[in-house]
């Protein structure tokens, strides 16, 4: 069976199948915020999915990383390495595109495992 959670129109955040949770791209909250500040909004949108489906960042398979100026890349890492878990570090990548919305700076998708 297939769990989607916020499920709307032309997504669901996050669906859940055979123990892994699949996010949507997770966006920071506020826009007017700098890289390390929408970082940190956009990593705890993940930690709040993953524990609605019973998981958490130890327990991420893969992270793909957009940022619309790789500029950002050093402001977004330092988030990043103080919220990933030392010794569980997912594989991931990083690349620069353009986002929906010109005032993001970030959006990180990420697969974890689940229970």
């Amino acid at each position: 069976m297939i769990q989607r959670f916020d499920v709307g129109a032309r997504l669901s955040e996050m669906a859940v199948y055979n123990g892994v949770a699949y996010l949507a791209g997770q966006v920071p909250d506020s826009e007017d915020l700098d890289i390390g500040g929408q970082t940190r909004e956009t990593l705890a949108s993940i930690d709040a999915l993953l524990a609605r489906a019973g998981t958490d960042k130890s327990r991420i398979l893969m992270a793909q990383i957009f940022l619309a100026d790789m500029a950002d890349f050093d402001g977004m890492n330092a988030v990043w390495d103080a919220w990933v878990v030392p010794g569980q570090t997912p594989p991931r990548a990083t690349v620069q595109a353009p986002l929906a919305n010109a005032k993001y700076r970030v959006e990180i998708v990420v697969t974890a495992a689940v229970g």
